[in-house]
Parts: structure tokens; C-alpha cells; sequence
């Protein structure tokens, strides 16, 4: 194996800029409750009308907010200007009444506009650090159609029911290369099919990371690229297929950004809900099934769970995959019979996702290829396969399990391909996710990539390494990859 470092960064993707993410209501009460405090401080003849138009401005905004609803970001600067008003509008209306205006000495009067201010500013604040979720827009030739189904396996009982006749279910989204669609079409919602199933998955999601609800309640409401049911793209022939396993409690729109990006160049991903594993699956039939999985407390007994859960998910993929060959035959109803090359069949995951994808590939020679999303090896019966892997990892630091790397190079070099291991620099776990569009831009939570950067990394290295192995596209692979970070080759024959 060899190493090679970083290239320069001239071309390659840049991060986008986002705001606040505010309304334009928002704004206004903003900018009103601003105005409000520094009225206070203007010469006394524009003391006035500034007041008058500031207050006006304010009072409209909140009503028409509490009218259609108050995101939790915007309270505190609702409070800042519901403090402010009345020592604003006193003035004037001793004026108006003819008694004589008074107001507070200015070293009185300083901290509570401190205090005012600061509360209206926490709000922008709040919303940039906790935003309605912007996904990028994806840069290939094809637009992006998803719909979701669901698949019962007859072969496989459910282990975690005590009912014998409960068979393995698992919910399946996929984003295909699809028909553009006409100008104004509704998007369709990031988390769920509707608003009450994002709103689920959302509250679930807070619940299992430990996140009071509110902090992410912007995030139902954010809209992806994709549209829902549309027709598939007419051009592009037989699509090759990637399935993907989420996180440990994760989701299947847990990378949604990933999926269409690789969807408007010509793939299928087929992202998979786990029952009681994933935070919370919605069925068709409307019941919710939320996790089982929580720690232990004893190393020993986790680690021995997460194993028997990788292998539940390796064999959902495998399960997954029988259905979408069904499917391309007409066996099972859908727009997709025809167009999906199951022959060039990659398997993906994040987290204990990555893991049971390594797992799926070794017992599961259908799949062509593997990409590890900094996710841990747990298959017990680690032994030789012929799918090249493209593992990307965060940056490393004093807080990375000493087991990881040793534990991911020993799977890889069972690997009888050509396989890479890519170190992203300012890459964190949740960096491999949607995290960064909607978490704080905490660098040991999301990385330092930025929220923009970061899905654009994830897709364009996992681009250039399926184009490489399920195309196979001529080209420099290693050298594509080891322009974002730190590359290690793992060849076959080399001994480690």
C-alpha cells in the first residue's frame, strides 16, 4: 500500500454561503425590534417617527407570525422588542397627551438596550445555528424522481418480535435519474412522505441523540430536489444500483444530499430503513416501529449487539437487492422495470451502516463494490472478497478508537481488488451525513468542512470511485481522491 497526501484545492468544490435562513416576516420583526432599541438613541427630533415606524413594523410582523407560527428561534427576539416597546412608545404618548416626556439617564437606560439587543441578535443566531436544512443543488445531467416502497422477506423471521409468523420488513426510498419536471412542482419533504411522518422521524431522531425536539424542528419542513414519483429519465439506458445502510439509529434519508447527487449522474441509490434499529420507520400501514437499540453500559455486551445488528442489515441489503432484480424483471410493479443494471450493484452504508456493507459484499458476491462511510468492521468471520472498497474516514485524533484503523486495514487488505482509504481533513463522524445542513457548525460534531463543502466532498470522491469501478471510466482514481485528502492504497498481494 502507499500513501500520498492532499492536493491544492484550486477548482475543486467550493463551500456555499448560507444565511441565517430567515423569512421575511422574520426579518421585519427583527429589523423592528433593532430599530426600537436604537430609537432610544437618536436626536431627539428623529426619536419619533422612527419609533412609530419601528413599533408599527414589529407589532404587524409578530401578529402575522403568532398567526401562521412562531418558529422558537424567533422568540427571543420577539421578547427583546415586547421589553423595548413600552419605554419606546412611553415617551410619545406622555408628548401626545401634553404631559412632559421623561426618560431615563443614559447610564439607566444603557443595559436594558444591552439586553434588548442582545436577545434580538440571539435569534439570527439561533436560526444560522439551527436551520431549516438547504440541500445543494445536485450538478449532474439528470433530474432526480424518488418514491418509497416497502418489502417483506417470506424467508427471514423477525428476531426482535415474539410473534413466529412476523417475517423481516424493510422501508426502501429511492432516488432514480428522472424526467424534468415542470417549473413550481412540489419537492419532496427531506424526512417523510408527509408531514407527520417527518415530523415522527424528526422528534425520534432528536429523541435518540439526546436533543431536546425543538432544536430541529425546522427540519420536517425542509424540502429536498427530488420529486416524488416522477417519471423516469427516457435517456441513460440500464442505471447501476447503490444501496445504502444509514447509521446506527439512523434513517434512510440520512444522506439525501448524497443520494441525489449520485442519482442526477446516472445511479439508483436505494437508501433502507432498518425496523428497530433506525431512530423510527414509518410503514405503509401507518404504524411506527422505533428502536430497540440503546447502550448497555458494558463494552462487551455493545459490541456483541452491534455485530448481531450488522448482520441483520447485511442481510437486508442482500434482501434489497434480490427485490430490486425483481423488480428490473417485472416481477414486482414499478416505473424502474427495465432500467436497473443489478449486475453493477454497489453496497454503501455510514457508521454501522459502512459495516454492514463490508459484511453484505464478503457474503454476497452480487455486489460489485463497497463504500465505507467511516463506519467500524464487525464481521466476525473477516475472510478474503474481490470487491474494491473505498473507505472514507474522519480526521484522526485522540479521541479515534485505537482499534479502528488497525481493525479497517486488516478488512481491507483481505480485499483481492485494489482498495483506498481516504482520511478527509476537518471531516468528523456526522461529516458523512446530512448533519452539517442542519447541526451547529461545531467542528468536533460536523467537521470544518461547512455545510455546503461537506455533502459535495462525500459525493464526489464516492462519484469517482464507482464511476472507476461500476463504469469503469478510464481516469486517475488515485489521483482524484488524494485531492481531497490523505490516500492510502491497499493493493492485492502487498501483505498488510
Amino acid at each position: 500500500m502507499w500513501r500520498c497526501g492532499p492536493r491544492a484545492q484550486d477548482g475543486r468544490v467550493t463551500d456555499i454561503i448560507t444565511g441565517p435562513q430567515m423569512s421575511l416576516l422574520e426579518i421585519l420583526a427583527l429589523l423592528g425590534a433593532v430599530a426600537l432599541v436604537v430609537a432610544r438613541w437618536l436626536p431627539p427630533a428623529a426619536r419619533p417617527p422612527v419609533t412609530i415606524a419601528a413599533g408599527s413594523v414589529f407589532l404587524l410582523s409578530a401578529l402575522v407570525l403568532g398567526a401562521v407560527g412562531i418558529r422558537w428561534q424567533l422568540l427571543p427576539v420577539l421578547a427583546g422588542g415586547l421589553l423595548v416597546l413600552p419605554f419606546a412608545v412611553s415617551p410619545l404618548v406622555r408628548q401626545r397627551t401634553g404631559r412632559r416626556a421623561r426618560r431615563a439617564r443614559w447610564w439607566l437606560a444603557l443595559p436594558g438596550s444591552v439586553a434588548c439587543a442582545g436577545l434580538a441578535v440571539t435569534g439570527p443566531v439561533a436560526a444560522w445555528a439551527f436551520p431549516v436544512p438547504v440541500f445543494p443543488e445536485p450538478t449532474g445531467g439528470f433530474a432526480v424522481g424518488t418514491r418509497v416502497t416497502q418489502w417483506t422477506d417470506p424467508d427471514r423471521p423477525e428476531t426482535a418480535t415474539p410473534e413466529p409468523d412476523d417475517r423481516r420488513t424493510v422501508v426502501v426510498q429511492l432516488w432514480y435519474p428522472a424526467e424534468p419536471s415542470p417549473a413550481g412542482t412540489p419537492r419532496a419533504r427531506y424526512l417523510g412522505r408527509t408531514e407527520q411522518e417527518a415530523r415522527t422521524v424528526a422528534d425520534a431522531l432528536a429523541s435518540y441523540s439526546g436533543l431536546p425536539g425543538f432544536l430541529i424542528d425546522g427540519v420536517p419542513e425542509a424540502r429536498t430536489h427530488a420529486v416524488a414519483d416522477a417519471p423516469v429519465a427516457r435517456d441513460g439506458g440500464r442505471f447501476p444500483v447503490v444501496l445504502f445502510s444509514p447509521g446506527l439509529g439512523g434513517v434512510r434519508t440520512q444522506n439525501t444530499a448524497w443520494a441525489e447527487e449520485l442519482a442526477s449522474h446516472g445511479y439508483v441509490v436505494a437508501g433502507l430503513d432498518h425496523p428497530y434499529d433506525s431512530a423510527a420507520v414509518v410503514l405503509a400501514d401507518g404504524r411506527t416501529i422505533a428502536t430497540e437499540i440503546a447502550s448497555t453500559g458494558d463494552d462487551g455486551e455493545d459490541d456483541r449487539r452491534a455485530a448481531e445488528t450488522t448482520r441483520i442489515r447485511a442481510a437486508d441489503l442482500g434482501f434489497v437487492l434480490t427485490q430490486l432484480g425483481r423488480l428490473d424483471r417485472g416481477e414486482l410493479d414499478g416505473s424502474l422495470t427495465g432500467r436497473l443494471d443489478t449486475g453493477r450493484a454497489a453496497v454503501t452504508g455510514h457508521s454501522l451502516g459502512g459495516g454492514a456493507a463490508l459484511q453484505a459484499a464478503r457474503q454476497d458476491g452480487r455486489f460489485a463494490a463497497v463504500v465505507d462511510l467511516d463506519g467500524y468492521p464487525r464481521d466476525p468471520d473477516r475472510g478474503p472478497f474481490r470487491q474494491p472498497v473505498l473507505a472514507l474516514t474522519q480526521e484522526l485524533g485522540p479521541g479515534t478508537d485505537e482499534r479502528y484503523i488497525p481493525r479497517l486495514t486488516e478488512v481491507l487488505g483481505f480485499s483481492t481488488a485494489t482498495s483506498y482509504r481516504l482520511t478527509v481533513p476537518g471531516a468528523a463522524h456526522l461529516t458523512f451525513m446530512d448533519g452539517p445542513l442542519y447541526l451547529p457548525p461545531v467542528p468536533s460534531l460536523v467537521g470544518s468542512l461547512g455545510r455546503g463543502r461537506s455533502p459535495r466532498v462525500v459525493a464526489a470522491t464516492t462519484l469517482a470511485f464507482l464511476d472507476a469501478t461500476l463504469r469503469q471510466r478510464p481516469g486517475d482514481l488515485a489521483g482524484a481522491l488524494s485531492a481531497y485528502g490523505d490516500l492510502t492504497i491497499y493493493r492485492p498481494g502487498d501483505g498488510h
